[in-house]
């Protein structure tokens, strides 16, 4: 009896390893569970065998099968709750049915109760449970002529088969989730590498931002919508409106510019809407506006957040009839134009100050496209420094070109004035240069004749002037003590190394006194002089404003022999 209970343990041992052997031989768990069932039913003298896994529907339907033909396969689906094996779905119970015959929940699907009429078939059911929860059930039947009630090794050695049925199944689903994660990548990535490339006649633009932006233009162009350009000045609004209308239905007709920050308002009702003969001094004739001009095509209005607010009501009029009159006249006209607008101003925040009409801002607020600043797109510089050099050439009879220091120049550059400054850059370097490979030393920045440089410190020096409403101080750090009254210019404090005296209300100089000296500079001169320079790295005009002095007085402080 001992020796028979040895020998059923070691089968059973033996059953457990040739299984789990099975299982890791691949993750196509369709074909391994089929093996695993294959070898159970002979080495344990079973029947049949069969395993149904729970789908998103939580409907039970058979993965494989062991001593079925393939209709009764065909047959194994089961709702959860049904018949035995939809109970231990539901419940996680295993289950072991002496008799099936005698069980009222077993349903006989695939016709068990009726093969062995001389015999009783037994039944044993177990879940398979992944992560926590039920994903599946494993069953078998065997012939028990004598009915006998004793399952227990059996359900054991069911139970530890389903377990390692289980893992299975959470590793093959937990690849195949990563594979098809791969699987969209790879296909986002292979998108994005084939995405064609959109451009636009005369800009330049490879950058995401821009591709986005010529997505919209694209998208906008055949339209006849209002379109409102937004983006700093020099970022490219009108060449951008210039794209719109190619690209347009209207391609063929007009395409008429107005800028409204160029005329008062009276000059700029007449150019829109034109005149009547004799309706102010000088006019002599009936003259056609810009709207009557650009009818049927497109009429662009820049810097449209500069009008006044009585212009604004009526070009608010104009949107919504698409009619007006010219100025003396009392006859309405109407035009057929589309409308593109461009401003460098926040609406938003006008419109909030009682500075722009809310009902015009919505009604030309339709579709609105940003233009991103050039330095939020460097990627597009060295491209569009290119076609710049390119044009210069053509236009000069030269064959310049930048060497790769000054291309670095060209993209670490901030650009506050954008496409233009770029443009003008460009131009003017190529304009000066000595040979024709540009190099870094040849861009006016290197030896601080930025003109970008100057206008921005001649602002910021505005900027503080009495009287000015932007009251805001243009040093990083603070004085420590307040600043002295501004002297005349006979009394003024020399300059460092004896250069002329400072004019009246300059800038205190380097030789300020120890007590009206800068927080956290050092005392002496020479010092100071140094700590600014590396704080604005090495740019003079930037250490001027750390040092609250000018330009020209930093250039005879730094000067050779007045250091």
């Amino acid at each position: 009896m001992v020796n028979h209970q040895v020998s059923e343990v070691r089968r059973e041992l033996h059953a457990v390893y040739e299984v789990g052997k099975t299982l890791a031989t691949s993750l196509d768990i369709g074909k391994t569970f089929r093996e695993a069932l294959n070898y159970l039913v002979h080495a344990m003298d079973w029947r049949r065998a069969f395993v149904v896994l729970a789908d998103a529907d939580q409907e039970l339907r058979g993965l494989c099968a062991v001593g079925l033909s393939p209709e009764e396969q065909q047959r194994l689906h089961f709702h959860s709750g049904e018949g035995i094996v939809g109970r231990v779905y539901a419940t996680g119970v295993p289950a072991s049915v002496a008799d099936v015959r005698a069980e009222p929940l077993f349903l006989n699907r695939t016709g068990a109760a009726g093969l062995s009429p001389d015999a009783g078939v037994s039944m044993l059911a177990t879940p398979i449970r992944a992560d926590r929860r039920t994903v599946g059930v494993l069953a078998i039947d065997y012939l028990n002529p004598h009915q006998r009630n004793a399952f227990d090794e059996q359900l054991q050695l069911l139970r530890m088969v389903a377990t390692l049925m289980g893992q299975a199944v959470l590793l093959q689903r937990s690849v195949s989730a990563g594979l098809d994660s791969m699987q969209d990548e790879v296909r986002r990535m292979h998108k994005a590498l084939h995405k064609p490339v959109r451009q636009l006649d005369q800009v330049v633009g490879v950058s995401a931002c821009m591709q986005e932006v010529f997505d919209q233009v694209h998208q906008v162009a055949p339209a006849r919508t209002t379109v409102l350009l937004r983006g700093e000045s020099g970022t490219g609004k009108e060449v951008i409106a210039r794209a719109i209308h190619n690209l347009s239905p209207r391609k063929r007709e007009p395409f008429v510019c107005v800028n409204c920050a160029a005329l008062t308002e009276s000059l700029l009702e007449s150019e829109l809407f034109g005149h009547e003969k004799g309706s102010f001094t000088g006019a002599q004739g009936q003259r056609k506006g810009r709207f009557e001009m650009a009818h049927g095509g497109t009429l662009f209005l820049d810097e449209i957040g500069d009008i006044s607010a009585a212009f604004q009501a009526k070009l608010l009029r104009v949107l919504q009839e698409r009619e007006f009159e010219r100025v003396g006249g009392t006859s309405p006209v109407k035009v057929d134009v589309r409308l593109i607008l461009a401003t460098n101003r926040n609406l938003e925040r006008m419109v909030q100050a009682g500075e722009f009409r809310a009902d015009l801002y919505y009604r030309i607020n339709v579709v609105s496209i940003h233009l991103p600043p050039l330095r939020e797109r460097r990627e597009d510089i060295p491209a569009m420094a290119r076609h710049f050099l390119e044009r210069f050439n053509r236009e000069n009879g030269r064959t310049a070109s930048f060497s790769p220091a000054a291309m670095r120049v060209l993209s670490n550059c901030y650009w506050p004035g954008n496409v233009r400054e770029l443009e003008n850059c460009v131009e003017r370097t190529a304009t000066m240069a000595h040979s024709d490979l540009i190099t870094d030393l040849a861009f006016p920045c290197q030896e601080n004749r930025c003109l970008t440089q100057v206008l921005h410190h001649i602002e910021r020096e505005d900027a503080v002037r009495p009287g000015r409403l932007a009251q805001i101080p243009i040093t990083e750090v603070p004085m420590a003590a307040p600043a002295q009254p501004a002297q005349p210019a006979a009394a003024a404090p020399a300059l460092p190394g004896g250069d002329a005296e400072a004019p009246a209300g300059a800038p205190a100089s380097v030789a300020a006194p120890a007590d009206n000296r800068l927080d956290g500079k050092p005392e002496g001169e020479r010092e100071r002089l140094i700590w600014a320079m590396e704080r604005s790295g090495w740019v003079q005009a930037k250490a001027a404003r750390l040092l609250k002095i000018s330009p020209r007085q930093m250039g005879y402080v730094s000067s050779p022999g007045r250091s």
